[in-house]
C-alpha cells in the first residue's frame, strides 16, 4: 500500500493551523484579599504586586476593596459571609487596620476547615475564623516572611501581603512566627426579646443601601411562634410598619420592605431604592420584629 505524499503534506499542514492553546497551571486554591483601601489609590495595587514578586502562580481574587474606611465590623462581617464559598486552603488577606503600626498584633490563623487567615488582631478576622474552626494562631515576626523595610502606616503591603504569599507557596504557619494562646474576639450586639418585641440594630450596610441587622431568621422564627396567630411587622427607628416579604419584587417600586437577604439576617430595603438613605440609618439604628396587639 502507497501512502500520497501530498495528502500528508496537506494534513501537516492542516494541523499546524490549528492553534494549539497552551496548558495552563492551575493552583489547588487562590489567594483572596479584602480591604478598605477603596478604589482610587494605589495601595490595593500595591499589595498585589509584593504577592506577584513572591507567589507568581497565585490566583488572586479581589473580594472587595469597598470595606467603609476603618470599618472593622463591616469587614468582619463581608469575610464571614464570604470565606466557605472559597476551596479549602484558600489563603485570606485581610486587612481594615485603623491601628496600623500600633502595639495590635499582626496574626495569621490556620483553621479546621482549611482556611487560612493573615492580618491584623483587631477582631476583623475573629468571625471568618471562629466559623471555621481555629486551629493554630501565630504573630508574624518572621523577618524572612516580610519585607526588609516596614513602613508604620502600611502593613499591608509589607507584613501581611509577604507572609499571604508565603502561605501560598506552601510556607508553614510556624515559620510566620510564635504561637498565640488567643486573639482579638469581635461580638456583635444581640437582638433584645422583649413582650411583643424583637429588636435589634443594623450592623452592616451594603453598597445598594439595604439595612442589615442583627436578627437572624431563627432567632426570628423562636420569636414568631409565640404569636402564631398573630401578624409580625417590621420597624426600623421607630417608624411605620413594614411587611416581610420573599422577594425585593414583592414589594411595589419605591416601597420600604423587610426580608430575609443572603445574609441569613432581617434586613430594610426599598424596592428600587436605598433605605439608608430614605431612612437616614447606618450601623446602629434599631430595627424591631413587632407582634401585633391583643393576645397571643
Amino acid at each position: 500500500m502507497e501512502l500520497d505524499s501530498g495528502k500528508l503534506r496537506d494534513a501537516a499542514v492542516s494541523r499546524s493551523t490549528i492553534p494549539v492553546m497552551p496548558t495552563l497551571a492551575r493552583s489547588p486554591f487562590p489567594l483572596a484579599i479584602i480591604t478598605d483601601f477603596g478604589y482610587r489609590d494605589h495601595y490595593a495595587g500595591a499589595i498585589k504586586g509584593v504577592i506577584a514578586s513572591i507567589a507568581p502562580g497565585a490566583a488572586v481574587i479581589d473580594i472587595t476593596h469597598g470595606i467603609p474606611a476603618q470599618s472593622v465590623v463591616a469587614g468582619a462581617i463581608a469575610l464571614r459571609e464570604t470565606w466557605r464559598y472559597f476551596p479549602a486552603r484558600t489563603v485570606f488577606l485581610a486587612v481594615v487596620d485603623p491601628g496600623v503600626g500600633t502595639a495590635r498584633a499582626p496574626i495569621a490563623i490556620e483553621t479546621r476547615a482549611g482556611a487560612r487567615f493573615v492580618g491584623p488582631d483587631n477582631g476583623l478576622l475573629w468571625l471568618a475564623a471562629n466559623q471555621a474552626g481555629i486551629k493554630r494562631i501565630v504573630k508574624l515576626t518572621s523577618p524572612r516572611h516580610r519585607r526588609t523595610n516596614v513602613s508604620a502606616t502600611f502593613h499591608g503591603r509589607d507584613v501581611f501581603a509577604p507572609a499571604a504569599a508565603y502561605l501560598w507557596r506552601g510556607a508553614s504557619i510556624s515559620a510566620l512566627g510564635p504561637a498565640l494562646r488567643s486573639i482579638v474576639q469581635l461580638d456583635l450586639p444581640r437582638p433584645v426579646d422583649s413582650a411583643r418585641e424583637l429588636r435589634g440594630e443594623v450592623i452592616y450596610v451594603d453598597g445598594f443601601g439595604n439595612l442589615v441587622s442583627n436578627i437572624d431568621r431563627r432567632t426570628a422564627e423562636q420569636f414568631g411562634a409565640r404569636f402564631r396567630h398573630k401578624s409580625l411587622s417590621v420597624r426600623i427607628k421607630r417608624g411605620a410598619a413594614m411587611r416581610l416579604v420573599d422577594a425585593y419584587g414583592d414589594a411595589p417600586k419605591g416601597a420600604p420592605l423587610a426580608i430575609f437577604g443572603s445574609f441569613g439576617l432581617l434586613e430594610v430595603a426599598v424596592r428600587d431604592g436605598n433605605a439608608a438613605a430614605h431612612f437616614a440609618a447606618g450601623p446602629g439604628s434599631s430595627v424591631s420584629l413587632v407582634a401585633a396587639a391583643g393576645r397571643a
